[in-house]
């Protein structure tokens, strides 16, 4: 193939079978796993909470307080209008964002589940220093190293997960890191709903995030390393037996030789982001790579996930009121992360990605025009009794559509599609963005929903549309295709056969 890739299936069609079965073995270790997305999603769900408490507010965001209770304003757009605020939120995705580079060569050099062990390690100190915080230095420091922690279990995770799943069952097996996400989002939901009702609850909320930091710190000591990083790491013997046990059968030489072909060729890369960004044959994955986790978060999704207690306190809902929409709303998303786990591997990814953007398209157009009808430009008003549930229908709606399509699928299909020899990098660069974005959106959403209104939903929905075509128009089908044969469906495919060279030159049939 041009571009010095070498083929790592000796010609074989993707989709081909290789012998194995899904163990119990296999499935325990990628729940375990899997459990890093906990930290992910506890932290999302416990800052919109937290932010949301009056105790909270008046011990470090006194001014927003004085907003928030109507002292200094009526207008309930920008209720919550502060900037060190949402610093508060979002500085932990500058961390994550950097420390996902670092992670990036802990996992090439030392391994997947070293990775996630430092990740929760460095994820309980920033919940222990949270839950102790006497001033907004300590809340914004515990908050980095969170990010931290946030920061290498996302870069690993997804990665582990795609290596260790048999192919067939890799769709369903690499959402299990989306799922434990929508339950730390659920869990966190929860606890701010009864900590509410303590005396400096938050303290509560926020040092509890050490639970699921211990649980991934555990995790990552007794789980086996990947076959991959074995045979990487020249372990050929180990990784062998490793894949018998994982696959559940003694012949896996098909699947072993390909493998170990794969890393052959990764090792003749010598500076894979130079590989990644430059060799023309890593279009496919470099776009995906930037593309995916930067559309993920202008759907807004993470405006309703961060902000869930506050957008529904700026929509006029009371304190246990607004916690409690945000407990609905995390739930829908947990049991409509179950659909994309059960389709995924049946219906395929661009069915789900495209019927996940319609109804995300349709739902932020009909929650911005409620909250026009009711608000207008003035933001004078509250929201209740059936217009209320209405409008939290609407963003479960949202929700429901995001649960079973962007919000899995983005992680998946990048795990899935980078090559061994850029399979770090890319993630690096999916994890990277993904924390930029939420970062950018995190930080401007309150100062954007003063100042564009309800025009901010309808902007989100503009977003959404054009995704949807982005995806239509790019995207191959990758279901039932092993890892390891992912590079050859790009040259077979409609859009990208115009970019990728065929292999050896001869031109191959389009699928």
């Amino acid at each position: 193939m041009a571009g010095g890739i070498v083929p790592s299936s000796g010609g074989r069609e993707p989709g081909k079978d290789y012998p194995g079965e899904t163990t119990m073995y296999v499935i325990i270790a990628c729940i375990v796993a899997a459990m890093g997305g906990l930290i992910f999603g506890y932290d999302i769900g416990i800052s919109g909470g937290v932010t949301s408490m009056t105790p909270f507010l008046k011990s470090f965001f006194p001014s927003v307080y004085r907003k928030e209770s109507g002292i200094q304003s009526s207008n309930q757009y920008c209720k919550f209008d502060s900037q060190i605020l949402t610093l508060f939120t979002s500085s932990l995705y500058i961390a994550a964002l950097l420390a996902s580079f670092v992670a990036s060569w802990i996992t090439r050099r030392f391994g997947r589940t070293w990775t996630i062990f430092y990740g929760g390690l460095v994820f309980v100190v920033g919940a222990v220093m949270n839950g102790l915080a006497q001033n907004l230095a300590m809340l914004i420091i515990g908050r980095l190293l969170l990010g931290v922690g946030v920061g290498f279990a996302s870069q690993s995770v997804p990665l582990y997960l795609s290596e260790m799943a048999p192919y067939k069952m890799r769709g369903a097996l690499n959402q299990m890191f989306q799922l434990f996400i929508t339950i730390g989002i659920l869990i966190a939901n929860v606890l701010n709903y009864f900590t509410n009702r303590m005396e400096n609850g938050w303290r509560w909320s926020l040092g509890l995030a050490a639970v699921p930091g211990l649980v991934i710190l555990v995790g990552g000591i007794f789980l086996p390393e990947t076959p991959n990083f074995l045979i990487d790491r020249n372990r050929s013997e180990e990784a062998k037996k490793r894949l018998q046990r994982i696959r559940g059968v003694a012949n896996v030489d098909e699947e072993y030789n390909d493998l170990v072909a794969a890393s052959e060729a990764s090792k003749k890369v010598t500076n894979p982001w130079h590989r990644l960004f430059f060799d023309r044959n890593y279009r496919p994955q470099l776009t995906y790579s930037v593309a995916l986790p930067s559309l993920q978060q202008i759907t807004g999704i993470n405006v309703v996930m961060f902000y869930a207690p506050v957008l529904f306190k700026t929509l006029g809902f009371g304190g246990d009121a607004s916690l409690m929409s945000a407990l609905i709303t995390g739930g829908v998303n947990v049991l409509a992360t179950f659909v994309a786990i059960w389709l995924a591997d049946r219906k395929g990814r661009r069915t789900l990605f495209l019927a996940g953007g319609i109804q995300m398209f349709i739902s932020q157009l009909v929650v911005g025009g409620l909250i026009w009808y009711k608000f207008k430009w003035s933001g004078e008003g509250n929201i209740s009794g059936a217009y209320a549930i209405i409008v939290v229908l609407f963003i479960c709606a949202f929700v429901t559509g995001f649960a079973y399509s962007w919000g899995p699928l983005a992680w998946l299909v990048i795990s899935e599609i980078l090559p061994l020899e850029v399979r770090s990098a890319g993630q690096s660069v999916n994890v990277s963005l993904n924390m930029f974005w939420t970062f950018v959106i995190g930080q401007a959403f309150l100062i954007l929903l003063c100042h564009l209104k309800f025009l901010l939903f309808f902007v989100f929905a503009i977003c959404v549309l054009g995704m949807s075509l982005f995806i239509y128009i790019t995207l191959p089908e990758t279901k039932g295709i092993p890892i390891e044969e992912m590079s050859r469906i790009w040259s077979l495919n409609s859009f990208w056969k115009k970019y990728i060279p065929t292999e050896d030159g001869v031109k191959l049939e389009e699928i």
